[in-house]
């Protein structure tokens, strides 16, 4: 089997270090994340790429999303952020949002059938963030196999990929399977492809009531702030979690991921 290394305790240099190396090979590994543990590799390593997909049993139609150190990167990956979207990352990031946006044309990375989309995120877990500021971004899928449960724990995911992955970093019991909430950013205005840990009542907190409708039937947030101060019945929308995965062609969310 492939070596599992420790990142459970502040003495997880080593660790960091080995799956980092792992990495800059070409290999795959699995790493901790804030939602759910994940398979990964570089993502400008087209081969490594293709390895995480076959390891996950997947074909290039369901692109993995992107982990990233932190919000400088998004727009050396993606084109035209709307500012909405920026207010998005200012306030969730890091944490388990999602959000599909134009990539910059010009990178020369293969992700699979992307239609020109790349789906970024940063993870709200502190071993991610040592690994992927050492890796710089890395494609990241949920660490099971396609159709299984995701992985919560190191065990899990070894039990489903085995050899497929060179190294496994644990980090611990994961303790939720929520997946990240995905939004997708190429449009006009923002349409939510699946809501996961951040509700839609999170959302209009920072967009405004009916931020995803039409031009000119949306809501303001500080209209929003007046009423729900004028109204002592205005409540929270619920929340609620879907299960969708990747962004592909439409971009339609592989909802297995680690996003």
């Amino acid at each position: 089997m492939s070596p599992v290394v420790d990142a459970t305790t502040e003495d997880r240099a080593e660790s960091i270090a080995a799956t980092v190396d792992a990495v800059r090979r070409g290999e795959v590994v699995v790493i901790p994340t804030d939602t759910v543990y994940g398979i990964g590799a570089d993502a400008f390593d087209a081969s490594a790429v293709a390895q995480v997909l076959a390891a996950k049993g997947r074909g290039r139609d369901m692109p993995p999303p992107v982990l990233v150190p932190d919000v400088r990167t998004v727009d050396g990956l993606a084109r035209a952020v709307p500012d909405w979207a920026r207010r998005l990352i200012e306030e969730l990031w890091p944490g388990p949002l999602t959000l599909v946006l134009l990539a910059q044309p010009s990178l020369h990375w293969d992700l699979g059938e992307t239609a020109g989309t790349v789906a970024l995120r940063m993870p709200d877990d502190q071993v991610a963030l040592e690994v992927l500021r050492e890796t710089g971004p890395m494609a990241v899928t949920s660490a099971n196999r396609t159709g299984e449960p995701a992985a919560t724990t190191i065990t899990d995911a070894a039990v489903q990929l085995g050899p497929a992955v060179t190294v496994y970093l644990d980090g611990g019991a994961r303790t939720s399977q929520e997946p990240s909430t995905i939004i997708d950013c190429t449009g006009e205005t923002p349409v939510v492809l699946r809501e996961g840990a951040i509700g839609r009542d999170r959302l209009e907190e920072i967009l405004g009531a009916g931020f995803d409708e039409p031009e000119g039937q949306r809501t303001t947030q500080e209209e929003t702030t007046t009423a729900a101060g004028d109204d002592e019945q205005w409540q929270d929308l619920p929340s609620s979690s879907d299960t969708p995965d990747d962004p592909s062609t439409d971009p339609t969310p592989d909802t297995e991921d680690p996003r």
